[in-house]
């Protein structure tokens, strides 16, 4: 079969595809990647075939949370640096999710921030598919091309996750709001987007658009959210991008080895970092560690000289770092979580706040597999310290981190869900084309 996959143009969303697109070109099926032109290059570094849709993006120069920026006439503006937490899609206190707050959610993310990363390549996306037929189309589950698309061009769609399915989880509670509403008073800010989007293509809005006909999800299934969507489970396999393995990581630390890394996408995306990096480097050089951590030419700059017993590397892949590690201090991002999870690892989150950084702190620190900061714009170097003494003094963290790795490893490999994704394609594709324009 033809496999279409697309996420808007960032590298972290994209490499969550990575081994499964693989996965299905291994199996001999046709796999072909589209974004924006931003991520073309990165797309063909995997030895993917790439499709360039649209405009580019320019998602670091152009942020699309700028309208809620308060401005200097405007007192009612929202700081960009707090909005995402007074809507927050990845809110679970089911006291906080009331009705108009779930409205609030979709009325902000759907038009806005789902709009404002499709738009910019709807059309194209719509036409290549038409013209390439796919069978199925795999799609980010922030990048509403892909269903879009697919109901234009006939073709099955499912979602892949990158982290919790926050969309599938406020979905519900929000669909079960309008539910209790009287029907002239049911306002779906996402049906009525998407309504007016398919329209352009001449298709119908369906509750499928919204979610996908099924689900492909790398999260354990120990930490997944409850929702009504077909889910299949999938094994998280790290995926760092091309790299070379650094010849110091095959020597045996004499000290514990913990990993210090903000990841990539809030460099790109942000031009800086949610927490301080100074606080966090502080935090290290009064243990008898050895640190690696993750840090680019700005950060290095605005840090200045480094404790002796901290290495700063620009990059290194994490799949291969973090066996040598006991433990490992990030932001929440997808990457480095689930990484960390696969290897075992005892996190401490610094949540960048943002999607499910918090929640996934929330999940780590109940499960006892790590800890987090509580506020990630006042903690100080001595309370990160302290916490990592106890990450590094407890083994119980480390068995409970184990867990997680031997669930992962227990769960079907992207090869291994191809049967599966074969099947559901056959049973949703419609095939009904139209010739495009």
């Amino acid at each position: 079969m033809r496999v279409l996959f697309t996420a808007f143009a960032t590298r972290s969303h994209m490499y969550a595809f990575v081994p499964l697109a693989w996965a299905l070109r291994a199996a001999g099926h046709d796999v072909l990647v589209a974004s924006q032109p931003d991520l073309v290059d990165d797309i063909q570094a995997t030895g993917l075939t790439a499709v360039g849709v649209g405009e580019p993006l320019n998602l670091a120069e152009d942020m699309i949370f700028e309208d809620l920026a308060p401005g200097p006439d405007d007192p009612h503006g929202v700081d960009m640096n707090t909005w995402p937490e007074l809507l927050d899609i990845g809110e679970t206190s089911l006291e906080r999710i009331t009705d108009d707050y779930a409205q609030g959610v979709f009325a902000a993310y759907g038009p806005l921030i789902f709009h404002s990363l499709s738009s910019v390549m709807m059309d194209e996306m719509v036409d290549f598919a038409r013209w390439w037929k796919p069978d199925l189309i795999i799609w980010d589950t922030m990048t509403y091309a892909g269903p879009v698309a697919a109901k234009a061009s006939g073709a099955a769609h499912a979602r892949l996750l990158f982290g919790l399915d926050l969309v599938g989880w406020m979905r519900q509670h929000h669909l079960a709001a309008l539910g209790r509403r009287h029907p002239a008073l049911r306002d779906d800010p996402m049906a009525e987007w998407l309504s007016w989007t398919l329209g352009d293509y001449d298709r119908e809005f369906t509750e499928d658009t919204v979610l996908g006909q099924w689900t492909i999800d790398p999260v354990p299934t120990s930490m997944a959210l409850p929702t009504a969507t077909t889910r299949v489970p999938v094994r998280y396999v790290p995926y760092n991008g091309p790299s070379t393995i650094p010849g110091w990581i095959h020597e045996k630390p004499s000290r514990p080895r913990v990993c210090v890394t903000m990841g990539v996408s809030q460099q790109e995306v942000f031009g800086k970092d949610r927490a301080s990096l100074q606080e966090i480097i502080t935090a290290t050089a009064e243990l008898d560690i050895e640190v690696v951590a993750t840090l680019n030419a700005r950060q290095l700059a605005a840090l200045g000289e480094l404790p002796p017993n901290v290495r700063a590397v620009d990059f290194v892949p994490l799949d291969a770092l973090l066996p040598t590690c006991a433990a490992i201090i990030h932001h929440g991002g997808s990457g480095s979580f689930k990484t960390a999870l696969a290897h075992g690892v005892p996190q401490i989150i610094v949540p960048a706040m943002l999607w499910d950084t918090v929640r996934k702190a929330d999940l780590l620190t109940e499960a006892g597999a790590g800890l987090r900061i509580e506020d990630p714009d006042q903690f100080t170097a001595a309370e990160l310290r302290e916490l990592l003494s106890r990450i590094l003094n407890d083994p119980s963290y480390a068995r409970q981190a184990a867990r997680f790795r031997q669930e992962i490893r227990a769960t079907p490999a992207p090869a291994d869900i191809i049967p599966t994704l074969e099947g559901l394609t056959a049973h949703h594709r419609t095939g009904v084309v139209t010739r495009a324009r």
